[in-house]
Order: C-alpha cells, then structure tokens, then sequence
C-alpha cells in the first residue's frame, strides 16, 4: 500500500506475492489461487453454490463477512459521511460508493447460523484464522529506534561523555549541585531506556547547528539539566528551580517531550536530514485528524439533505433556537449532529511530529505522500502514543529567522560575533531588564500583545524570573480563574499571603501559593494528594488538553480526590 500511495501507482487486480500474509478474494474472482490465497464467500452469496460441483475450489472458500459499520443506525450514519465526502445528495449515492447494509458487527452465534448448511466453510475459516499469529506483547510497548550506537552500552557511555562535557561549557569545572543533577538524570535515563532519545535529539541539533540554523528547545525535556548540558535547551533547571519529576519520574513509559523550533526556511532541511540519517524505511510524518465541529456539521448534513441554503442558515443561527427546536427536520439534523459531531473529516499533517521506528514502520501502517513530500503514517498523536511510539517535534517559528537576522546584523556592522546559546548574559543585561520593566517589547515574540505588556508594567517586571511567570500567568486558564489577579497582588505584598495548607507554602512559596506553572500541578498532585509520579503527569496533561481519553482524565480527578482525603496531606 506504502509503494501505491507514495509513488502515486494504481493498485493492481491481484496481489503481489506476500510471505507473511493471506489473501481473501471476492466469491466471482476467476484468476488462478496461489497457497496462500482463499475465495471469500458472503451469507447473502451462497445461493449462488446451489447445485453446483465447487471441486478444488471447495478448500478455498472461506466465510467473508466486512465490518464497516456497527448496525443499522451507524449504516445510515455511513451513508451521509459517503454523500459528504461525494459532495452529494443522498439519493445520488450509488451502491459502489458506500459499504452494504449486511457489512455490520453480527455475534459469532448469528454468523455461524447463516453458514450452517455449509459446514466446510465454517471449519475452512477456522482454520485459516488458527493459522494466524497474533503476538503483540502486552502493556505498554515501545517501538522507537531503540539504540543511537547500535549497543545500549555505547549508548550510555557516549550520553555520559556528551553531558560531562556539556556540563562544563554550561557551569565551568567546578559546580557540586549541577555535577550531582546530572548524574542522577543520567542514571534515570539510562534505566528508563532513554538515551537513544536524548542522543538522537542532540544528534538532530548538532546538524542543525554545524548548517548554522539557530534552535528554541522546550517541552518537558527543557526541565532537563542533561539536555541542557547537550545544548538541546538553553534553559538552566537550577537557576529556574524546574521540577524534575515534570522530565522524568521513576514511574514514566514515554520519553518527555522535546519541541525543537526552528526558522521556517530551516526546518524542512532538518527534517530531511532526519529521514535520510536514521532512513526512509524507519522515518515518518506523524499525522493528525480534523473533526466535524459544531455548525459546520449542521451545513454538512443540511446540503446533502438537499436543503436551501436559506434553511440552512437559519439552523445554525442561534436566534432561532427556540424556532427550530420544534422543527422535523431540524431535529433530524441534530440526531445525525449528535452522532457525528468529533467523528474524523479528514486527515492531515501534524504541525512538526516526527517518527523513528526500530523496525520498518510499515510493519504498523501504511504510508501516504502528501503535497509534503516527506511520507506520513494514517493516525495521529494519540494512536501513536497508544501504539508505542514517541515523536520528536521539529517545529518552526518565525521570530527565530529575525534572531539570526539581528545577530548577522551586529556582526557585519559592529564586527562583534554574539554565542546566542549564552542566554544568562541576556538575561542580566540591565538595559534588557530596562526596557522589560517598561514594557517596551514590541517586536519581541510573545511578550508584544498590549495584554502581555500591560501585566509586564502591572508587575514592574524587571527580571527574568518575573517574565516566566507573566507569560504563565496570562494564558486562558490562569488569567480567567482569578489566579494572574491573585499572583498580582501578592507579587507586591508577599507579607500577606494566605497559604491554602503547609504544602502549598512548601511547594509553590516562589508563585505565592498559585498554580501558574504546569509542573506546580504535578508537584501538589504528589505532595498533597500522595499520586505517583505518571498519573500526576497524565492529569497535568488532560487539564492542558493533551489527553484524549476523557473517561481516564476524569478517572484520576476522582482519585485525586480520594487520594488528598488519606494522603500525605490529609
């Protein structure tokens, strides 16, 4: 399939010879049966064996019943999804262009019953599916390029020798706690089987930045002292207090996330550096899914209902909510709504996921070959995840292009060269901190906004650390909760904080007591309520709208719950 749809070649009438697979034609298929091919035969064909003297061909008929729907309802679903896709009225779809009304989900009970009168078939099925070999391993798996050396020995010694002397470039040759940070996360990773991880990133960004590209290393991975050492991030863990267990936790399955941005005209060069490095058979484009939402699905369901788009309009205003609410066919409308509504439209490219397999990624799917150019597997973020894999986000921004641009500027005019990656000159730099107390950020990525600038000037911002928690604090769900109000305040009158218990003055005593950053969560998940440190990261997740699964989400907020009544702080 991955050679059709990447080389854009039609599919051929019968199959390539495979070696590890079956092949099921349709009942009326007249090209000859190689030993690994059977003849399918539907419950709704077998009056066509009536009398018939099958011979040889006896021993290859097997039951065949698709699955494309779950029952009637969900057949009639199909048929509007068909006639969207069509861009068709209902009646204008044809019998070829959408599954049968047979092709459901029948108990085994009710399949064997419509073949038994031919008992042969049934046994033919049976053991052709006894012939087929389901061996996935249980739990969670992982399916990523495993080792960056080959051996998982070398692996650890290289990661070792690379964050040793990362550590003296970033600290100088003396500095205890940084020394007893790294080894400790180098003896996590190592048990946790991440070095390929950590090694392939950093082997990413060593050939981004010997072509001269600059890089913004963030994501989870950022709380890291190693990938700081490794020059993946240029965030210092220490100065900034950064939570550890937010990284990596003894109790983590996937590797913490690194988002590498780069400059638009960079990154596509990256990422072909990344397919031919690690290669074509094991390196993807991680997909993503569009959904039906809201009043676009009402003008769906009303144009291949065939209504005026007059009638449509007046559905999807809301002014005339109470008129409709009594209307026939707007009713009919929200029946199919509610049954369609986050069902996948179409598929797509995720913004900059990228994915590296151990074993040819086509054992797990087949690939497509978007306008792109770079193959993309046909699931998202969250297949993968389940799956076992883990990608690696390379990601563009515009205003790292006018860094480069502003630092080539400097170097031509005033014959200075400026190390970017030497951020704690930046971030001392009293006129910097000058203009950040002002508000004078215009051109500056994310603090520009007449919102940002005005909380700059409401915090008399005049440091780094103050900055990190303004661009926390102003994000949707901190600012409209009340907490940027609350931080406000008690930024100006430290004195007169009113911690809700002793742990949240242990643990968020630098915010004041308010949760402003990601990490706060885990740490009162763990240290108020006593969670381990994977569902403190999973409920981080899902309240930042990074998990699907919203029975699991809900699942664990109940448990937090349960959990702080007997916990450590209860």
């Amino acid at each position: 399939m991955s050679e059709h749809n990447t080389e854009k070649k039609p599919l051929p009438d019968t199959a390539p010879v495979f070696k590890n697979a079956f092949v099921i034609y349709p009942f009326g298929f007249t090209g000859e049966l190689k030993v690994n091919e059977y003849l399918g035969i539907r419950f709704d064909e077998l009056n066509k064996l009536y009398g018939k003297d099958l011979g040889l061909q006896k021993a290859k008929l097997v039951a065949l019943q698709p699955v494309f729907v779950l029952d009637k309802i969900a057949y009639r679903l199909h048929e509007y999804l068909r006639s969207i896709d069509l861009n068709v009225v209902l009646t204008m779809v044809k019998p070829e262009d959408k599954c049968r009304p047979s092709d459901i989900f029948l108990p085994p009970g009710q399949l064997e019953a419509k073949y038994a009168r031919y008992a042969f078939i049934l046994d033919n099925t049976r053991n052709l599916m006894n012939r087929c070999i389901m061996d996935y391993p249980k739990g969670r798996v992982n399916l990523n390029r495993r080792t960056f050396t080959g051996n998982k020995k070398n692996d650890k010694e290289l990661l070792e020798k690379l964050a040793m002397s990362g550590l003296e470039y970033r600290y100088g040759k003396s500095h205890k706690e940084a020394l007893k940070k790294v080894k400790h996360e180098l003896k996590v990773i190592y048990e946790l089987d991440f070095c390929a991880y950590f090694l392939i990133t950093r082997d990413i960004i060593r050939y981004s930045s010997s072509q001269g590209y600059y890089h913004v290393g963030r994501g989870s991975g950022a709380n890291s002292i190693v990938a700081y050492c490794l020059k993946i991030t240029d965030v210092d863990p220490i100065e900034l207090n950064l939570y550890f267990e937010r990284f990596l936790n003894a109790q983590r399955t996937s590797p913490p996330d690194f988002d590498i941005d780069y400059s638009r005209d960079e990154r596509e060069d990256v990422q072909d550096y990344i397919f031919k490095r690690y290669g074509s058979q094991h390196t993807a484009l991680l997909g993503t899914m569009s959904t039906f939402k809201d009043r676009s699905i009402i003008r769906e369901i009303g144009k291949v209902m065939g209504l005026p788009k007059a009638e449509i309009d007046s559905f999807t205003d809301q002014r005339q909510a109470a008129a409709n609410r009594n209307n026939p066919t707007f009713k009919k409308i929200t029946a199919i709504y509610e049954r369609m509504a986050n069902m996948p439209n179409q598929r797509s490219i995720h913004a900059g996921g990228v994915l590296i397999t151990e074993e040819p990624i086509t054992y797990y799917t087949a690939l497509d070959m978007p306008p792109k150019g770079m193959p993309t597997v046909q699931w998202d973020m969250y297949e993968a995840e389940k799956i076992g894999f883990d990608k690696y986000d390379i990601l563009s921004q515009r205003g790292i292009g006018h860094i480069k641009m502003a630092v080539k500027l400097i170097e031509e005019n005033q014959q200075r060269k400026i190390d970017i990656h030497q951020v704690k000159r930046f971030m001392t730099d009293p006129k910097v901190n000058s203009q950040l107390k002002t508000g004078d950020t215009i051109g500056c990525f994310y603090i520009e906004s007449p919102a940002m600038r005005q909380l700059i000037r409401k915090l008399n911002c005049d440091n780094y650390l103050t900055l990190v928690a303004a661009s926390s604090i102003i994000r949707p769900g901190v600012a409209s909760s009340g907490m940027m109000g609350t931080y406000i305040k008690y930024h100006h009158a430290p004195d007169t904080v009113n911690y809700l218990h002793p742990v949240m003055k242990e643990q968020l005593e630098e915010t004041y007591g308010v949760m402003v950053y990601q990490e706060d969560v885990i740490k009162i998940c763990i240290h108020f309520a006593g969670m381990d440190g994977t569902d403190a990261d999973i409920l981080r997740r899902g309240m930042s709208g990074k998990y699907r699964s919203k029975k699991e989400f809900e699942r664990l907020v109940e448990r937090f719950f349960e959990e702080a009544k007997t916990g450590p702080a209860g």
